[in-house]
């Protein structure tokens, strides 16, 4: 399977929302990784057939989406940053309405609700209401209901967003493991969502994609600018002029402060560190 996105450009009013972007994606799991305002949420839009593109093609195995018509939104599973959820309903009952509005009919719809509800390790709040759930809980339903219609490219915007450090882990993992035969986007500015299981990111920026490469090329390629340098409690706010700074930790001295340069040339005592997707994400939009 191959989404293959062509030029596409998108304005609002005098604002560039995107620019000539142009990618292709396989079976696998790609992070779209930027700042608010990058074009993300634009991007996705466009590819879930929301809003009317200006300039570009996005192709599903070569053909255009929009010769494909209401056949191709049995192809697209989309978790939307914000999405309502009809907090009365409880999760069974909620799944089975989404079930209805995405064309499940009879016995597919009790069936594919309770393998999810399995799924998902949701058979003991199948019964509560939807609005009575944790943040993490609540996330798992919303992915639970863009799978409904089993498909083939899932679509998240923000699939963590305000879950706990567990949750994170095992929405990830859940991620991660849908992946082999699908196409999954996810859309986030949380790094440490898909360091660890994108088979490669996509760095937007004003509206264009800046570097499209594995997370480990992206790190490698940012390492040398990566250090630490040991300064004294004096020379912190200095420093913090000088340097993009991604952490500060108390020494005997005073502080080891992590920095990111292109060019390194004071006279602090200064070492090498391993870089990590923060940095990179750091390097390019601070």
């Amino acid at each position: 399977m191959e989404l293959d996105i062509r030029n596409l450009s998108k304005t609002y009013g005098k604002v560039k929302a995107l620019s000539n972007v142009s990618f292709t994606l396989y079976e696998g799991v790609y992070g779209i990784l930027g700042p608010n305002g990058a074009g993300k949420s634009t991007l996705i839009n466009l590819i879930t057939d929301n809003v009317r593109r200006e300039t570009g093609e996005i192709l599903l195995d070569g053909q255009d989406i929009s010769s494909l018509k209401l056949d191709y939104f049995n192809y697209i599973g989309y978790m939307p940053q914000e999405q309502g959820y009809y907090a009365e309903f409880s999760v069974r009952a909620f799944l089975m309405y989404v079930a209805r509005l995405k064309g499940l009919k009879g016995k597919k719809i009790k069936q594919k609700t309770q393998e999810l509800i399995e799924e998902f390790h949701l058979e003991a709040f199948c019964h509560k209401k939807v609005g009575s759930l944790s943040g993490g809980m609540r996330q798992r339903v919303l992915l639970a209901q863009a799978l409904l219609n089993d498909p083939k490219i899932l679509i998240l915007d923000e699939p963590t967003a305000g879950v706990d450090p567990q949750e994170r882990i095992n929405i990830r993992n859940i991620i991660s493991r849908l992946s082999k035969d699908r196409i999954i986007i996810i859309a986030t500015h949380i790094v440490s969502d898909i360091e660890a299981i994108a088979k490669e990111i996509v760095i937007m920026k004003g509206g264009q994609v800046i570097k499209k490469e594995t997370p480990n090329r992206l790190i490698k390629d940012v390492e040398a600018r990566v250090k630490e340098i040991e300064i004294t409690v004096e020379e912190l706010e200095e420093v913090q002029k000088k340097y993009v700074i991604s952490n500060i930790q108390h020494s005997d001295k005073g502080f080891v402060v992590r920095i990111i340069c292109n060019d390194y040339k004071d006279n602090y005592l200064c070492s090498p560190s391993k870089a990590n997707l923060e940095d990179v994400y750091l390097y390019y939009f601070k």
